[in-house]
């Protein structure tokens, strides 16, 4: 019998007796292409296309493989054959070749070229995706490229250049030589290798990360809502100064401006950048920061744009530079103020041009991200003293944010250390809940050189050294009592109401007379507060 005139009936056996169904005197099971189909979309929803693409295109190499190996013990005149893949195609369900033309493979026409109608895979993600922008015949064009290197002792793979799936009229494959196929091969050979193992891993931590981004924003949107303060992401907000540059932010977000954020060390910028990030259009793509002080020249450069394998001594692979890494979201360029005259040169470039070059590569490559950066320096004194780059300036502060210390918005420091405490208690499992009068006086007082960022240690330590419920003034740190030089360490023998008459007067007049802020200050409500403006005569 001609091999290549053989149905289906001939190759497919079943065991009378245990029931087992074999293909050319292999074992195998029956499956479905709806089967086949949600597979592909598990596969997708879980790991991502690229991730789903190297599972795919390696168990059709695979398959394609083995299959070929089976033939060469079994059937070698089919193997041999000219048109036996094609032939096995369609043995398989897989597709139904129309046309195919074979060379030798040494020139630069393909090896193989053929035009394929009925894919099943192209169907099935049609059916669970719609029309996708690339082809997705990974499975087939696995198989082929597994069963063409098997055949002929050298690697062979297949590229997609049409497909049903992204709206083609029919499927087509070309197949060449490994070494046949020049560039075109680097875009395709990580799905056959398992190089790409780490490409994966980093798509899922990326996944996960972000899941886990999405899980922290409703949380601490909760315990905002419990706390019944004005809190965006990190900021508890009270004062008006922090209210109109949040409002800003919030309308910042909805261009993709460069943004320039000022403030002074520990403000809360980076806080600030995250936010314009999250309330944009591109939230749901990478926020990737980097301290531009904490690098020398060469290795913020290598960091922020990539570098090609052999660039320098020790690259041993290329490596994808963060630009290119938060392709699509926001870059955070903190300290940008610390870059050298040279890097500056070459951060305009990108601003300019929309695009990098990796280190040791002539090849620009096109980015679409959105730079806001940050500094803690006045750059218009920087910019007279010769340091700063005046179009660079101006290329990053096309909006501008500054954000006050906290020490010009004394409004917000009780609130803040109330969120911070309350994130803190949950952390370490405590009960502390709250601050004493005089630990609040003391907090009030302090100058905080370090902004947020003290007032947020300056919390923790004091909730992990607390043995009640309530902060005192001798568990904050020592620096910041000493400050407090007509606070409450030095007045002990007072009672509890002189020290409580003590915070209200001293909080009155903190906040220039205002009751209703006083009693958000205090943490009780406004009829409470009058109460006691009444009952110490202070009406």
């Amino acid at each position: 019998m001609d091999i290549l005139n053989m149905r289906i009936n001939d190759l497919l056996k079943v065991d009378p007796d245990s029931k087992v169904i074999y293909f050319m005197n292999q074992r195998v099971l029956i499956d479905d292409s709806i089967s086949k189909g949600l597979l592909r979309k598990e596969l997708i929803q879980i790991f991502g296309k690229y991730g789903a693409k190297n599972v795919l295109t390696r168990y059709g190499y695979a398959h394609g493989w083995r299959t070929a190996e089976i033939l060469k013990n079994k059937f070698p005149k089919l193997l041999n054959s000219a048109s036996g893949g094609a032939h096995l195609h369609i043995l398989f369900g897989l597709f139904i070749t129309t046309m195919i033309e074979q060379t030798d493979g040494s020139g630069d026409e393909p090896l193989i070229h053929s035009i394929i109608k009925s894919s099943h895979e192209a169907e099935q993600h049609l059916l669970h995706f719609g029309r996708s922008d690339e082809p997705v015949c990974w499975t087939l064009t696995g198989f082929a490229s597994g069963y063409e290197s098997f055949k002929h002792g050298r690697d062979v793979y297949f590229i997609e250049t049409k497909c049903v799936g992204k709206g083609d009229a029919y499927c087509e494959i070309e197949g060449r030589f490994a070494d046949k196929w020049g560039d075109a091969l680097k875009e395709q050979l990580p799905f056959y290798g398992m190089d790409s193992i780490n490409d994966i891993m980093n798509e899922l931590t990326d996944r996960i990360c972000s899941t886990e981004k999405k899980l922290k924003k409703t949380q601490m949107h909760l315990q905002n809502l419990e706390l019944k303060k004005h809190a965006v992401e990190g900021m508890v907000i009270r004062s008006k100064k922090m209210q109109d540059i949040v409002n800003l932010a919030e309308r910042t977000a909805k261009v993709c401006s460069p943004v320039l954020i000022v403030g002074d060390s520990g403000a809360g910028k980076e806080v600030l950048a995250r936010y314009i990030h999250n309330s944009s259009s591109c939230a749901a793509c990478p926020f990737i920061a980097v301290n531009c002080g904490a690098f020398t020249d060469s290795l913020l450069e290598s960091e922020l744009f990539g570098h090609a394998k052999g660039a320098f001594t020790g690259a041993d692979r290329e490596h994808k530079g963060l630009f290119e890494e938060a392709e699509g979201g926001t870059l955070f360029l903190d300290e940008i103020g610390e870059t050298s005259p040279s890097m500056q040169v070459k951060l305009l470039r990108v601003l300019q041009e929309k695009e990098i070059r990796r280190l040791g590569e002539n090849k620009p490559r096109k980015i679409n991200v959105r730079i806001i950066s940050a500094t803690n320096r006045c750059l218009e004194t920087e910019i007279k003293n010769g340091s700063f780059r005046k179009d660079l300036y101006y290329r990053l502060r096309v909006i501008e944010l500054n954000i006050p210390p906290l020490r010009a918005r004394t409004e917000d420091i009780l609130p803040l250390a109330h969120f911070f405490l309350k994130q803190a208690s949950a952390e370490m499992k405590t009960d502390v809940t709250g601050f004493s009068p005089a630990a609040a006086e003391v907090l009030l007082n302090y100058d905080w050189p370090g902004n947020v960022r003290e007032l947020q240690n300056a919390v923790q330590r004091a909730a992990a050294l607390c043995e009640s419920r309530l902060i005192g003034a001798s568990d904050l740190p020592p620096e910041i009592n000493a400050a407090d030089a007509g606070g409450y360490e030095n007045s002990s023998f007072r009672t509890l109401e002189d020290m409580e008459r003590a915070a209200v007067e001293k909080t009155l007049v903190h906040v220039k007379g205002n009751r209703k802020l006083a009693a958000d200050r205090l943490g009780i409500g406004v009829a409470t507060l009058y109460r006691k403006l009444k009952q110490y005569g202070l009406q």
